[in-house]
């Protein structure tokens, strides 16, 4: 499977921004997929996981209560909702993927990854 991330851009502080990642291929319905994001001189870090069929998601601290991750197997989409926007949440945001059971907050277990949407907010 290829991932392609799209959705980011600039945006002020307390508004509102879905990402979306795009997979090819007919087992989309067969990954683990999650967000992760990178901020500058940052290492990129988990932000939200999601299972094949969606039922068990799991977020970073960060993104719990504001971010919301979802799927569309039909699509082959998976989807970041953000609310609430901070100007600390200023990052390229990465779609990864993982054909396994479990979901995993692991940025190494992911081993697909998407090219980055940016994602600056100001303040």
């Amino acid at each position: 499977v290829q991932l392609q991330a799209s959705g980011g851009g600039l945006v002020q502080a307390g508004v509102s921004l879905r990402l979306s990642c795009a997979a090819s291929g007919r087992t989309f319905s067969s990954y683990v997929m999650a967000w992760f994001r990178q901020a500058p001189g940052a290492e990129r870090e988990f932000v939200a996981s999601i299972s094949r069929s969606g039922d068990i998601t799991r977020y970073s601290d960060s993104a719990k209560g504001r971010f919301t991750i979802s799927r569309d197997n039909a699509k082959n989409t998976v989807y970041l909702q953000m609310t609430s926007l901070r100007p600390e949440d200023t990052a390229v945001y990465y779609c990864a993927a993982r054909r396994a059971l479990a979901t995993t907050t692991m940025i190494d277990a992911y081993d697909i990854w998407g090219q980055g949407t940016q994602v600056t907010v100001s303040s």
